[in-house]
């Protein structure tokens, strides 16, 4: 495992500026991603006031080897849980949210029913807001995603987080031609919501794997990429194979965009609910 961070991924983590936030998400007995997922991007972002906000528990039916978030026994679902985000999105006056979760697949709709509640209750107090999910693949169960299409979010994001041939050491459970199939399923449904995906390098992928993934997304018409660099939790889980350079960085990010996609956020830093706001905003400036 490559132990020393490089010089551009030293990046000062400033708890001072998080308290707000984390007052009003105790207030509210909610969970983020942000926290669960160890971000090093929690800081800043509860700073400014942006959060993706995480439904369905802290306890993830999976075990993807490069994932914080704990594989343990599923909570019961908290029904009232989607009101409690609707009035904290009021409070905090955000212009775009998230909402993503664990994988649940213990529940039979893999927990779809609860976003399209969390959706609906957030489009009704603050109409204004849009709205960005981040879903689990729900087992290609295409009632649940029917559901969740229904409720017509804004952005409906299913990330690939690797390369095809990763899967099975990095995502045992996942299936990378099903995770494409769940964005070709959102696109051909409603071509109004934009899809959006995430790709982490630094796990032992190739460049020819990377520009194939580009391909892959393109071919089912996928709008939005994240691409940022993987760094581990910690020494239990899957080990760093590299560390991409900003410039290789900005190389992908020009890939992606000569192949149609319409925003792409790519650097080190950049994960798949960071900035989000701003692929609606600035879709073809890069």
């Amino acid at each position: 495992m490559l132990k020393r961070h490089p010089v551009w991924l030293n990046k000062k983590i400033n708890f001072n500026k998080t308290t707000q936030m984390q007052a009003l998400l105790k207030k509210f007995d909610l969970n983020t991603v942000c926290q669960s997922a160890a971000c090093p991007n929690i800081g800043e972002c509860f700073a400014d006031s942006e959060v993706t906000f995480m439904i369905l528990g802290k306890h993830c039916s999976r075990n993807c080897s490069f994932c914080n978030i704990d594989h343990l026994e599923p909570e019961s679902v908290d029904y009232n849980e989607s009101c409690r985000i609707a009035e904290a999105v009021g409070e905090l006056r955000l212009k775009h949210v998230v909402i993503t979760s664990v994988t649940r697949d213990d529940l039979p709709d893999g927990g779809a029913e609860v976003f399209t509640d969390t959706v609906r209750n957030i489009k009704e107090r603050s109409p204004d807001v849009t709205v960005e999910v981040l879903i689990p693949d729900f087992n290609l169960n295409r009632e649940s995603l029917k559901i969740v299409i229904d409720s017509k979010p804004d952005i409906i994001a299913h990330n690939l987080e690797t390369v095809d041939r990763l899967y099975q050491e990095v995502r045992p459970q996942a299936d990378y031609r099903r995770s494409l199939e769940v964005l070709d399923i959102v696109k051909k449904k409603d071509r109004d919501i934009f899809t959006k995906s995430g790709l982490m390098l630094g796990l032992g992928e190739k460049e020819e794997e990377i520009l194939k993934a580009f391909d892959d997304l393109r071919a089912i018409a996928c709008d939005f990429l994240s691409i940022g660099q993987y760094l581990a939790p910690t020494l239990k889980h899957y080990p760093i194979s590299d560390y991409v350079e900003p410039k290789k960085f900005r190389e992908y990010k020009e890939q992606a965009i000569s192949r149609g996609f319409s925003y792409v956020m790519s650097a080190p830093y950049v994960r798949s609910s960071y900035r989000a706001g701003e692929y609606l905003k600035e879709m073809v400036k890069f």
